[in-house]
């Protein structure tokens, strides 16, 4: 028995009120034209009439202009993904945050098992589809949704003869992992000949220049992940991306030029040297990282999982290195002819090489351009009328070029019945830069540590590398 007094029971009262409003009563899919295709119900509190009401009233009628929409007394949290618009109810007070958090996640989850989020896809995997909505949600309660996890013990239908056979050792093992401390690295027994770790930073730059060169915006977003290949790729943001192929499971410690942390250590006279700083001004993390120990000592600590993922997300807007120079002139000579001289120079070190630079050059929508009045020294530049402009491309360009490349052109305008004044879009750059960073980020160490002690953990190789990529635009 327990005594409850009063001042007890408004706790008590308390405490269950903030574990209600996490809970979830449902989780549905609907078509564009509003039709239903999936509704899970895990509390018996919603509905059907009301989602149904949902459905028809918002869906199908195209008037879903808010993420949250209340009807009577039941809140709909809804995302559009790829075909499929994909939703969560509730009569309680959820935490939005929370449900968008576990709809995104449901979101990428699918398309782990099936790439594309399509009706047809989900009718064809329907048992699938209900068998994931019950491991990752209990009675409205988010449980789990790591995708190497789930994969390991929900298969597509061609593999479940093969789970079929191991049922009562995957029920224990998957119990065990998911109520483990480290649900991402469910696999505690991994051993490698070689225990090895990369890391590559890349950083997307989004500059913004007028015609006179002035800076109107210039900002710097970058993320960390760790991948299984090595092969250097093509991504929309920018990234530190970690490879790791360490046996066990060993504790990493990842540091970076903070400001604060180098401020710190230069106030207690740990500071050797003179570094450069990088403030941070949005930092993200993967469920990974021990918030407490960057909070201390912005260091980031971590128990790496096996494969790839997204360990940190970052942004930066003050003393962005700014790599190229662009300076454009256009002159429209009467009515019929357009001329462009086009500059663009490095800011980089001399050693450093650039590479994949696309410059393209907006032209009028009436206009056609020769390929003899095109003129360049170094690269390639070639006018597409689909694009309704120039493109100059560089496979690779010298950071030496101090005095840089020069394009001149000359097009023509054809001129119609109805004629509207030329916008003038601006010019965009596109790069990679290997071993520059825009923003000033560096590593500065990186330590892994046996879960055994503070022994230092054997690996044979590391490896670091700096890239920076993104668009440069010139208005």
């Amino acid at each position: 028995q327990i005594l409850c007094t009063n001042k007890t029971r408004l706790q008590l009262s308390f405490v269950a009120k903030r574990f209600v409003i996490i809970m979830i009563d449902s989780i549905f899919m609907a078509n564009e034209r509003g039709d239903r295709i999936v509704e899970r119900y895990y509390r018996g509190v919603s509905n059907k009439q009301s989602i149904r009401a949902f459905r028809h009233q918002f869906i199908a009628t195209k008037k879903l202009t808010k993420p949250i929409i209340r009807i009577d007394d039941t809140t709909f949290f809804h995302i559009k993904v790829d075909d499929v618009h994909l939703g969560a109810s509730s009569k309680e007070n959820c935490n939005p945050a929370l449900v968008f958090e576990f709809l995104y996640a449901i979101a990428g989850l699918f398309r782990e098992y099936f790439t594309k989020i399509n009706p047809s896809n989900v009718r064809d995997n329907f048992v699938l589809v209900y068998e994931l909505l019950d491991e990752c949600m209990d009675n409205g309660y988010p449980q789990i949704t790591a995708v190497e996890i789930l994969k390991s013990f929900i298969r597509l239908a061609g593999e479940s003869r093969a789970l079929t056979r191991q049922e009562a050792k995957i029920k224990k093992a998957l119990t065990k992992t998911i109520t483990g401390v480290n649900e991402w690295r469910p696999n505690k027994d991994l051993v490698y000949e070689k225990n090895e770790v990369f890391i590559d930073a890349l950083e997307s730059v989004n500059v913004l220049q007028s015609t006179n060169g002035n800076i109107l915006r210039a900002d710097v977003t970058g993320q960390v992940h760790l991948i299984e290949s090595w092969n250097q790729r093509v991504t929309k943001d920018s990234q530190v991306i970690m490879k790791t192929k360490l046996s066990g499971t060993p504790t990493c410690k990842f540091g970076m030029n903070d400001k604060v942390r180098l401020r710190k250590e230069a106030a207690e006279g740990k500071l050797r040297r003179a570094v450069k700083v990088v403030s941070l001004d949005d930092v993200t993390f993967h469920r990974c990282v021990r918030l407490s120990k960057f909070d201390q000592d912005r260091t980031i600590t971590f128990v790496p999982p096996d494969g790839e993922f997204e360990l940190m997300k970052y942004r930066v807007t003050s003393e962005v290195t700014l790599p190229f120079r662009v300076i454009a002139i256009v002159n429209e000579k009467g009515r019929n002819r357009v001329e462009y001289d086009v500059k663009i120079k490095p800011k980089f070190k001399e050693q450093l090489v650039a590479n994949d630079v696309v410059v393209k050059i907006p032209v009028p929508e009436n206009a056609t351009a020769k390929q003899k009045h095109i003129k360049v020294r170094s690269g390639k530049a070639k006018y597409y009328p689909t694009h309704n402009a120039i493109v100059w491309k560089f496979r690779r360009f010298l950071g030496s070029a101090k005095n840089g490349y020069r394009l001149q052109a000359e097009v023509q305008r054809l001129h119609s019945v109805k004629e509207t004044p030329w916008v003038r879009p601006p010019i965009t750059l596109q790069f990679t830069v290997p071993m520059f960073t825009s923003s000033g980020f560096h590593v500065r160490f990186l330590k892994v540590i046996e879960n055994t002690g503070s022994k230092p953990y054997p690996y044979r190789k590391l490896q670091i590398s700096l890239r920076s990529h993104g668009n440069f635009t010139n208005t």
